[in-house]
């Protein structure tokens, strides 16, 4: 956690559904990137700065690191297709959620732990192949500290 003028970086935000993470820059500045749901990867989101600190509204929430991580990996394993281990993971999260759906009930203490794990793994892994790919948000040790 870094502190940029008194703030406390990095932040997180749901705003329309949509995982927003405020960073440090290296010049001690802020930078806003929000979650692209066609790549999965971040957009450039400095426009919302503003909006998400100092101006609120109803369609932004302040989030924990570990909602930010849950909240992305739900977006991803909805809206990304492909092939390789972290769409299996996908895959696997969806067929629970399906069956949850289909029994109409809720899913049980180890259900919940099974999806938010997997979850939290499938961030790591997505994060270091879109560091590795070059993307300047990419960051896989933000789940290393979230409880």
């Amino acid at each position: 956690m870094r502190q940029v003028a008194g703030l406390r970086l990095p932040k997180f935000f749901n705003y329309y559904d949509s995982p927003v993470k405020l960073v440090a820059t290296p010049d001690g500045g802020v930078a806003g990137w929000r979650l692209s749901k066609d790549t999965g990867g971040w957009r450039e989101a400095n426009n919302l700065i503003d909006k998400m600190l100092f101006i609120g509204g109803d369609e932004i929430n302040e989030i924990s690191r570990d909602e930010f991580i849950q909240l992305t990996e739900h977006e991803r394993g909805r809206y990304l297709r492909g092939d390789g281990p972290i769409f299996a993971l996908y895959d696997t999260v969806r067929a629970l959620q399906d069956t949850l759906r289909e029994e109409r009930r809720y899913p049980t203490p180890q259900e919940q732990a099974l999806i938010r794990g997997v979850r939290r793994r499938t961030f790591v892994m997505f994060e270091e192949q879109l560091q590795q790919a070059g993307d300047p948000a990419a960051d896989p040790t933000i789940a290393a500290t979230a409880s």
